[in-house]
């Protein structure tokens, strides 16, 4: 069994894979500051609950866009699993990375491309709605071109809040109304309504480079709430990071 790790700056999703099967998957908050024993002990309960065996893990794979933990989840999976875990980085990942810079393409974008590839096709548009929000584009050729990054709504909900002494913090969520007529509605419509043509506009004029048949696909904490209202995300895909580092493992441990 492969346990899939994804480690972003908002949020840390564990998957368990049998295979190409996904048993299991978990969405915690990322703690910066959480050490080997705590990441361990609350895997081992986790898995427990679900009745899962510890011993049946042979692989672990892990996509981190936090360096300061990759020396914590690496200690972890090896005194808790007795597993040498693999770091996916633009090198093994098995896609062509065209940035100028291919080092500074985070992780989980490059396994959005991997899995949009495989189960989608290409040419393919991935819209993650992260901490930041991102579009990545993979060619016909199916390379990983390059992509956009916008800040996350959440964040942008926060700097509201924080700079703006008489506005309140709010729950992202679709307004009753385009119009608001209280501060928190008029927030909730300004965000909810302005990323919702945020990801319209640029998935237009990215079609306009790659041409009408692009798919696009959407994931990510925040994937469902704007998708209800796109007109050009096709699909929404919870488990799309996830499923592309199993890809990965599987190809890497194949070799």
């Amino acid at each position: 069994m492969l346990l899939a790790i994804d480690l972003g700056n908002t949020n840390t999703v564990f998957g368990v894979y049998d295979g190409e099967r996904l048993v299991m998957h978990w969405r915690l908050s990322t703690q910066k500051d959480r050490t080997v024993d705590e990441f361990g002990i609350l895997l081992r309960n986790l898995f427990a609950l679900e009745k899962i065996d510890v011993q049946k893990i042979r692989k672990i794979i892990v996509a981190s866009v936090v360096p300061p933990l990759d020396p914590v989840l690496n200690e972890m999976a090896v005194s808790y699993f007795s597993v040498k875990p693999i770091f996916v980085t633009y090198e093994n990942a098995g896609i062509p990375v065209l940035y100028d810079d291919p080092r500074e393409v985070g992780a989980d974008r490059i396994v959005n491309a991997v899995a949009a590839v495989r189960k989608y096709g290409k040419p393919a548009i991935v819209v993650d709605f992260g901490t930041a929000t991102t579009f990545d584009v993979i060619t016909a050729a199916g390379e990983y071109q390059g992509g956009l990054i916008a800040p996350g709504i959440v964040i942008s909900a926060e700097a509201l809040y924080e700079h703006a002494a008489k506005l309140p913090r709010i729950e992202i969520q679709k307004p009753a109304s385009l119009i608001g007529t209280s501060a928190i509605s008029s927030m909730q419509s300004g965000l909810f309504y302005g990323y919702v043509a945020l990801v319209d506009g640029i998935i237009t004029r990215l079609k306009q480079e790659l041409g009408p048949s692009t798919c696009v696909i959407g994931t990510g904490g925040q994937a469902r709430l704007i998708s209800q209202e796109t007109k050009l995300i096709e699909t929404v895909d919870s488990n799309l990071t996830l499923d592309g580092l199993q890809l990965v493992a599987s190809r890497l441990l194949r070799r």
